[in-house]
């Protein structure tokens, strides 16, 4: 064998037990019993530790040095750009820092849940403080002397500075702003009224992700707290949740996963178990979330449809037509919570947190005076006060598992969704006509060849310039989200 073989043998390996610390993860969310959180810490930690000791390997090392990459093809390139790139990473992260991050934010986890439901952000900051001081210790050893949160960025969006994205946001924020303050004065659509039958929801829930391509042989769908995605390849897992007077929660969460789910499913399976075999990013990863859920699935062509299946599945639910089912389904409301806003202001939810990361990161913010700092930054943004923590700095998992730099991805997505919006319909001029009965596939066909079978092969800005021929600029989602909502709203 070769050494590039003896490499992507040794890869394989470890991509596969990372697939094992993620099913675990994905457990914790939906089936492991309550008391077995310390437990569930432990086995997190020890997991991290073997994948932490393989990722430093310094046969790795050895293995680079004695491959000739001119006799590679292009995805043996990118196998090894990744290789290279994560061995860097890890190597400047000690074993126990690594380990002791596992144990800690595992156990974060259900001390962040038990705070929310108590509505206490006291009784997890100083867990929280924990979590901070120890991916700081990591930030700066992963930036050598760099920006912290810039080191913390680049594990989940490649490439990209926080500079960089607040230039970018910067853009957003004000014609967001502004959008929402016009939509205001105007007339809203009534909300949804009644309650639905939470096994019906389901039922239907599983139809709508198979519709959108979600291959169910190759996965689940359960029900949790925080709706997520988990895995790749053969196994690619779903959650989503109910709430008897509010089935679209289910529905779009469903949807919104589902985007995420078919990028991995929809990866080239030469990649399985291999670097490639992934999203290349997060920020390219809800670009698949987003123009599922919004583009695609709140389109009056679609919601037309989605209004007949709602019919069929709980009766006259007090809506009178498919118009008034899309306004109700793009109703601009006020809200706390992040997942349950509306497209034109999701995003607002996501540079708050943005912000408030950059600082805690930075040292210019301390855990003591996080809540106070999310309240005074949300009654600025949004024009009403927070009313509890569960409403606030409690209501999201990521900064209690250590996702920091994780947030900008998700606005990111947003950017990237329109631009890929905008060349999709260009090379589809009669989707409308097919979302109106439900068919999805040649929407969800580009996005598969023009996005998701590329996995790990380009870095994230390279995919969507490839797939729409630009780019990537906030522009798009702008004019897009200009156009839907003041033809909603008739201004």
């Amino acid at each position: 064998m070769s050494a590039f073989d003896d490499l992507m043998a040794f890869q394989r390996e470890t991509e596969a037990l990372g697939q094992i610390a993620g099913r675990l993860g994905w457990d914790q969310e939906t089936m492991m019993p309550r008391g077995a959180a310390p437990q569930r810490g432990e086995e997190m930690a020890a997991m991290e530790g073997v994948l932490h000791a393989r990722r430093v390997d310094s046969r790795i090392g050895d293995w680079l040095e004695m491959i000739d990459e001119g006799h590679l093809d292009a995805a043996g390139s990118a196998q090894l750009r990744h290789i290279r790139r994560s061995h860097a990473r890890a190597s400047k992260v000690p074993t126990a820092l690594a380990a002791r991050i596992a144990r800690v934010t595992s156990e974060a986890q259900g001390i962040w849940a038990e705070a929310r439901a108590a509505d206490d952000f006291k009784a997890f900051a100083p867990t929280l403080s924990e979590v901070i001081t120890l991916k700081r210790e990591e930030g700066m050893a992963l930036a050598a002397g760099g920006d912290i949160y810039d080191a913390m960025l680049d594990d989940y969006e490649p490439g990209a500075t926080g500079v960089e994205l607040e230039a970018m946001f910067g853009a957003l924020r004000p014609e967001l702003t502004r959008l929402r303050e016009a939509f205001r004065g105007a007339e809203a659509p009534p909300m949804l009224e009644g309650k639905f039958d939470e096994s019906a929801q389901m039922k239907l829930t599983r139809q709508l992700a198979k519709t959108f391509g979600y291959d169910m042989s190759k996965g689940r769908v359960d029900k949790a707290v925080h709706p997520f995605s988990s895995g790749s390849g053969l196994d690619v897992r779903i959650t989503t949740r109910t709430n008897e007077v509010d089935p679209f929660n289910c529905f779009y969460s469903t949807i919104h996963e589902v985007g995420h789910a078919c990028y991995e499913q929809g990866i080239n399976p030469a990649y399985l178990l291999t670097p490639l075999g992934n999203g290349v990013s997060m920020g390219v990863h809800e670009s698949q979330s987003r123009i599922y859920e919004n583009q695609l699935g709140r389109s009056r062509a679609f919601t037309g449809w989605l209004y007949g299946q709602m019919r069929d599945a709980f009766g006259d639910f007090g809506v009178a037509d498919e118009d008034m089912f899309y306004r109700i389904v793009n109703r601009v409301s006020d809200g706390f919570i992040r997942t349950e806003a509306d497209e034109l202001q999701y995003n607002l939810h996501v540079l708050l947190r943005f912000d408030l990361e950059r600082a805690l990161m930075g040292g210019d913010l301390q855990v003591d005076d996080l809540e106070t700092a999310w309240n005074d930054r949300f009654k600025a943004d949004f024009g009403f006060e927070v009313d509890k923590p569960s409403n606030g700095v409690l209501q999201d998992v990521h900064w209690s598992v250590g996702l920091f730099g994780y947030f900008p991805t998700y606005s990111l997505g947003n950017v990237y969704a329109g631009c890929l919006h905008d060349a999709l319909r260009g090379d589809l001029p009669d989707l409308d006509m097919q979302l109106a009965q439900g068919e999805t596939e040649a929407a969800t066909g580009w996005l598969r060849a023009n996005v998701q079978t590329h996995g790990g092969l380009y870095a994230p800005k390279e995919v969507i310039t490839r797939a729409t021929g630009s780019t990537p600029s906030e522009a798009p989602l702008l004019a897009y989200l200009t156009s839907k909502f003041s033809a909603l709203y008739k201004l």
